[in-house]
């Protein structure tokens, strides 16, 4: 089951830079850099949610990719979910594409996995099991 929206993913070309703009235009508060694989990102936390700025560090990266074809702007929807094996299965049951069958940990260890966007109107949604 869906729970809420964890977080919305923002591709960024400099994350620092991002980070001053969301900081000094709309005074929000922003986590410490961090990094995972070919990523840098911080979290914007906002009530009930948060912005994710993301950074690729390789030129070839995934996010690199994403806004040398879409430009800057809004990469993914990540949805908290109680059992993400379950809905994996529920999902690919219901006939949608998936980029993860198998969920993986993420940076802060919580399983997570991706469905791909030509199922969902164009866009990528994230999974996300926090426990």
């Amino acid at each position: 089951m869906i729970k809420k929206i964890k977080h919305i993913g923002v591709a960024v070309d400099d994350l620092q830079t991002a980070r001053d703009f969301f900081q000094e235009t709309f005074d929000l508060s922003t986590s410490d850099q961090e990094n995972f694989g070919e990523l840098l990102f911080s979290f914007i936390p906002m009530e009930g949610t948060n912005l994710e700025l993301l950074q690729s560090t390789e030129a070839d990266g995934q996010i690199a990719k994403f806004i040398q074809k879409r430009g800057e702007g809004i990469h993914h929807i990540a949805m908290e979910v109680d059992d993400i094996q379950s809905e994996l299965d529920r999902l690919k049951a219901k006939g949608l594409k998936l980029i993860n069958e198998k969920p993986y940990r993420n940076a802060h260890q919580e399983l997570v996995a991706f469905i791909h966007p030509k199922s969902t109107f164009g866009v990528l949604i994230e999974l996300i099991q926090t426990d």
